[in-house]
């Protein structure tokens, strides 16, 4: 699934321009099609087609892992899921219909050629068309790299929960945009054990969890996320994992063999001598 650094780069691409797209802002949108209606969470395909058709795109941003594209009158929500994609393409007058690719379940037409396709192998990806992001926003935790979440007042939200640390940051009512493999090289930075108990940190270790977890996907965002399987490529960051899926090799800290449990049903990685249990070193 992309995680917060796949889903940024995607963001700056439609934003500005990149992975061979043009940028959208500023782009009438001319129409769209629904292939697969279960994408649409909200609203129906006709009244979708009906209420996005003139709008004109202002912005691209994220929150969390959604991508938000403000509109004229309403916002456009898209979660990616597990396998979804965005692309740009450009096409030429009256050849609307030619470069489709399989998979492609909902395509946006916008002015200049331009054709926005949301391509999802396995149909877990959804759409929402809000008058009010906030409708579907409103329970996401806070981002992990906003300058108001300090130190303390993170300390204070996992003193609070008392939940294991793993399955705590995947929470995304708890921090917006975590996933599994920025939560597992993250909690080796900060050399604490995926099973310790949220509750037990201090105010020091979690300053050094929270400065890992922005470590980890700034590092992430530049490298252009993480290509690990065919659901999302162009990244750069798997050359360099500390732990994630590398079970059986060698922690590149101690030298350590790497080891994978489950945690919630979610494979983690883990080197027991830099992440020792209850956080005993």
């Amino acid at each position: 699934m992309p995680e917060l650094p796949e889903v940024e780069t995607i963001v700056r691409a439609l934003r500005d321009g990149g992975r061979g797209g043009e940028p959208l802002p500023g782009r009438q949108i001319l129409g769209a099609r629904i292939s697969w209606e279960r994408t649409l969470a909200e609203p129906k395909a006709a009244q979708f087609l009906a209420r996005i058709t003139g709008q004109t795109v202002r912005s691209v941003e994220r929150r969390g892992k959604f991508l938000l594209l403000p509109l004229t009158n309403d916002s456009l929500l898209i979660h990616l899921r597990m396998s979804g994609d965005l692309r740009v393409d450009i096409v030429q007058e009256g050849a609307e219909e030619e470069n489709l690719k399989p998979h492609d379940r909902v395509l946006i037409w916008l002015q200049d050629g331009l054709r926005l396709a949301f391509n999802d192998p396995r149909k877990f990806g959804r759409m929402w068309l809000v008058a009010d992001s906030a409708e579907v926003l409103a329970n996401l935790g806070p981002e992990p790299l906003s300058e108001s979440l300090t130190a303390e007042t993170f300390h204070q939200r996992l003193v609070s929960k008392k939940r294991q640390l793993k399955p705590l940051l995947l929470d995304q009512s708890f921090l917006a945009g975590m996933g599994n493999i920025y939560t597992d090289e993250a909690l080796h930075m900060a050399r604490l054990h995926p099973l310790m108990s949220s509750d037990t940190l201090n105010v020091e270790q979690a300053e050094v969890l929270l400065n890992a977890i922005r470590n980890v996907l700034k590092e992430g965002i530049r490298r252009n996320g993480a290509s690990i399987d065919w659901v999302y490529r162009g990244g750069e960051f798997q050359n360099d994992f500390r732990v994630y899926q590398r079970t059986g090799e060698a922690c590149q800290v101690c030298g350590q063999i790497v080891q994978r449990i489950l945690v919630g049903q979610r494979g983690t990685h883990f080197c027991p001598t830099c992440q020792p249990f209850e956080g005993q070193r």
